[in-house]
């Protein structure tokens, strides 16, 4: 039976939200862009890049929808939300090209380096769980390998057969979990995520999530999410059973 940690309520700057009854966890799952990886303005700089040519903008409304999403199901997403006169497969194309220009220059987001290096020191079962392709990931973790060498695993749901449906849907996490060698339930599982959609995913596997949110994204959009931090360098470890930092 999974061990319960009972927490007061805690309200941190800027509105992080640490409360509740939480789970003892023994396997860490991460999203990557926007969580690990400052790459989603970047995302944002292509996608206005493309769009402005046909007069259109790429609003924060639109982004917050399409933030996790799978490339193919982004591309058909962006294309219809901003009635661009290209195809999905076409918008795909010349936004990859674009992505692998820009993202080899990414930095790594607060408290990442720290809490993925301390997991992994401590033992941790720790793995990626991103909506990007093998080829984005490889442009865009290029000059971080060392960090990203410690991953047990990488599940890139773009180009992983074994991810039939894209985030909100649970597979990417559900496929995440499967891979490790012992095999984790989803309840021993703790997933990390900055979009709405990655949370839901989360949740639908059975999973908790921490939660570390664009601050443009609405309350309500968060409300589902078992912790909610400014940054990964408000995350207490040992609210989930999980060692904490020296």
């Amino acid at each position: 039976m999974s061990r319960l940690f009972s927490t007061s309520s805690v309200l941190g700057a800027g509105g992080s939200k640490m409360a509740g009854n939480f789970r003892k966890v023994t396997h860490c799952i991460f999203d990557m862009d926007g969580l690990l990886l400052d790459t989603e303005n970047l995302y944002t700089e292509v996608t206005q890049c493309i769009a402005e040519p046909y007069g259109k903008v790429y609003t924060w409304e639109i982004k917050q929808t399409i933030m996790g999403l799978q490339r193919e199901a982004a591309a058909a997403a962006i294309v219809k939300a901003l009635d661009l006169p290209i195809t999905p497969e076409e918008y795909v194309e010349i936004s990859t090209e674009k992505i692998n220009q820009l993202m080899g220059n990414c930095k790594m987001m607060p408290g990442a380096e720290r809490l993925i290096k301390h997991l992994k020191q401590n033992n941790i079962p720790i793995a990626v769980a991103t909506s990007s392709g093998a080829d984005s990931v490889e442009v865009k973790t290029e000059k971080h390998q060392e960090v990203f060498d410690l991953f047990h695993h990488k599940v890139m749901g773009s180009s992983d057969a074994e991810v039939k449906e894209g985030k909100p849907a649970p597979d990417i996490f559900l496929v995440a979990a499967s891979r490790f060698p012992d095999n984790p339930k989803p309840e021993q599982c703790l997933v990390f995520e900055d979009a709405p959609n990655g949370v839901t995913a989360g949740v639908s596997a059975g999973m908790q999530v921490v939660m570390v949110p664009d601050p443009h994204i609405e309350e309500e959009q968060r409300k589902h999410a078992t912790v909610v931090l400014n940054s990964l360098e408000e995350f207490k470890p040992e609210l989930f059973g999980l060692p904490a930092f020296e």
